[in-house]
């Protein structure tokens, strides 16, 4: 089983920053894919950001420019460092990873998430 788990959620007023932390825990035998999506009230949960099985990185439109992904392999965490965050920011950030378990099985992993709001 592989455990994500998150932290660096919390309150921020407009304009402000705030770093998410999501670490991959467990047996497994490589990650693939790893990243960020969120979920607002009443929406459905889109992407954020992730790094892709092909090593990229890949952004929403609504964030690009503010908020940088990156990544420790040794510790098998991604960080999501939020800057200029805006009100419509606010929502639930899930942490997500693919990969294998063992070289014969694939899994797939969310975490519980983190709230983020952005109020003044």
């Amino acid at each position: 089983q592989v455990q994500l788990v998150e932290s660096g959620g919390g309150l921020v007023q407009p304009g402000g920053s705030l770093r998410l932390s999501c670490a991959a825990q467990g047996s497994f035998f490589s990650i693939n894919a790893m990243g960020w999506y969120r979920q607002a009230p009443g929406k459905q949960r889109e992407l954020v950001a992730t790094f892709t099985s092909g090593g990229n990185t890949n952004y929403a439109d609504s964030v690009k420019g503010r908020f940088t992904i990156s990544r420790d392999n040794a510790k098998n965490t991604v960080y999501l460092q939020m800057n200029s965050l805006k009100p419509e920011d606010t929502a639930v950030y899930y942490c997500n990873a693919e990969g294998k378990l063992v070289p014969s099985t694939d899994f797939g992993s969310w975490g519980p998430g983190t709230q983020v709001t952005v109020s003044s």
